[in-house]
């Protein structure tokens, strides 16, 4: 995914090599996780239109406060929205959001986030597609992707893989 649009105060946005995978990764970083962060797409009236079921992201843990969120339109054309946070520990639900907490892994990251199962667990309505993806600091970036099933570290391609010998794979359950 591309991300075109940058927020940033009392942060930063840039590509770096990381040390652990020896590869480039944006690194996302700021004082507050609500000023420094990078979305899709850039004019919030637009949507992505992405129909695909699982987000996955490889995220790196910095160890300080993290945040992303997506946006979905489901069957009753209604734009929801689920965020999760390591800095939370209960589940909120809303009419037209969720807020969860995700516990990370020192490191490396893999998040998989099912869509559909999330909208029906949350909201009881039918995910259609994915409207919008936020993601705020502080976290370093290996790849975001959409995919219609998850798939193993095996059968991805080479440049969706970390290369380390521990890597860690973070489903978030419904309602957790």
């Amino acid at each position: 995914m591309f991300f075109v649009f940058c927020e940033v105060r009392n942060g930063h946005i840039k590509r770096i090599t990381d040390n652990d995978i020896q590869s480039l990764v944006l690194e996302v970083e700021g004082t507050n996780v609500s000023t420094t962060y990078i979305t899709c797409p850039t004019d919030p009236k637009k949507g992505l239109g992405i129909k695909l079921p699982f987000l996955v992201m490889i995220i790196k843990n910095l160890k300080k406060y993290f945040t992303f969120e997506v946006q979905v339109v489901d069957d009753k054309d209604m734009r929801r929205r689920f965020r999760a946070s390591n800095f939370q520990s209960t589940t909120r639900i809303k009419t037209f959001s969720c807020t969860l907490p995700l516990r990370l892994d020192e490191g490396w990251n893999y998040i998989q986030f099912n869509l559909p199962d999330f909208t029906w667990q949350t909201f009881r309505t039918k995910y259609i597609e994915t409207h919008r993806v936020q993601i705020h600091a502080n976290c370093r970036i290996r790849r975001v992707y959409f995919s219609d099933r998850l798939y193993s570290e095996d059968e991805l391609p080479a440049e969706f893989k970390l290369y380390l010998s521990k890597s860690r794979h973070r489903e978030l359950p419904p309602g957790s």
